[in-house]
């Protein structure tokens, strides 16, 4: 397992990748020791990107200054991902740049709306945020929901902006429409 940090438009990131694919983000916002921390408890030694984590560290680079990015090719390795978290996961891998999602909705691909707490479940455990794109999943009623991420929800909201998309006022704030 191998692991490199680097610099964005939104702060610095780290990718942990294995021959089969990416392992893991880490988004912006965390402490650089808990985040190298994190890695080496993962088994990640720090390693020299090949082409094809290069490209993706650009994309990521070129997403963090709002161009639309699209990581569908990119492979993931999710070893030790419960069967239920993956098939979340191939769901949200179909919800391109500026669209968004609900948990209800997601919950009822899978069968129950029921499952709108599970679902949650699993966006706060995506081993891949961005990659596997969490940060487009939203409450009923076009809420925030949670983000688990440094940063929380004003993360999310700000990956949304990025790509177009505004939720509303933040909580505890009024919108006037003039």
């Amino acid at each position: 397992m191998y692991s490199t940090t680097f610099a964005t438009a939104l702060g610095e990131f780290a990718l942990v990748w294995t021959d089969c694919g990416v392992r893991r983000v880490f988004l912006p916002g965390g402490e650089p020791s808990e985040i190298a921390g994190r890695m080496a408890k993962l088994g990640a030694e720090p390693a020299e990107p090949d082409r094809t984590i290069s490209a993706l560290l650009d994309q990521i680079e070129d997403y963090a200054e709002g161009e639309e990015v699209d990581f569908s090719a990119v492979s993931l390795d999710l070893t030790g991902v419960p069967d239920f978290h993956r098939r979340c996961y191939d769901i949200l891998l179909t919800i391109g740049w500026g669209k968004t999602t609900t948990y209800g909705d997601m919950a009822r691909q899978l069968g129950d709306v029921g499952l709108s707490r599970a679902v949650g479940q699993a966006m706060g455990a995506n081993p891949i945020p961005l990659i596997i794109p969490c940060h487009r999943v939203l409450a009923a009623g076009n809420g925030a929901g949670g983000f688990s991420a440094p940063g929380g929800t004003s993360s999310k909201r700000v990956m949304l902006a990025l790509e177009g998309v505004s939720m509303g006022a933040p909580p505890g704030q009024m919108q006037f429409a003039f």
